[in-house]
């Protein structure tokens, strides 16, 4: 039950930073000194910080949508679901803690 609340939660969230991306980026055609000023307020710490909340949210919501796709379409799939889980949390830790490490000395001036 988590994991479809997890999976719900990120997708809402994915959803409103695709919103946010599409009319910042349309900024562009209606002022490009508008957009540079928009651009410029996101390097800062917190939107930073955001960013990695973001990719892990992307990370998880990939991994487990194909988790669900496994356990929907495949036949072992539903006897399987935990094993699948593991995989997706296994995964996304292989993943996420490399680019955390990386893209926080980035924010934090590295």
């Amino acid at each position: 039950m988590w994991s479809w609340v997890a999976h719900r939660i990120t997708g809402v969230g994915i959803f409103f930073f695709l919103l946010v991306h599409v009319l910042d980026t349309a900024l562009v055609r209606v002022s490009p000194e508008a957009y540079n000023e928009v651009i410029g307020t996101y390097k800062n710490p917190i939107v930073g910080l955001m960013e990695v909340g973001l990719v892990g949210a992307i990370l998880f919501h990939a991994f487990n949508g194909i988790r669900l796709i496994l356990v929907d379409f495949w036949a072992k799939g539903p006897r399987n679901q935990r094993k699948l889980m593991i995989g997706v949390g296994v995964v996304w830790v292989v993943l996420f803690v490399p680019f955390v490490a990386r893209h926080l000395t980035h924010v934090f001036g590295g």
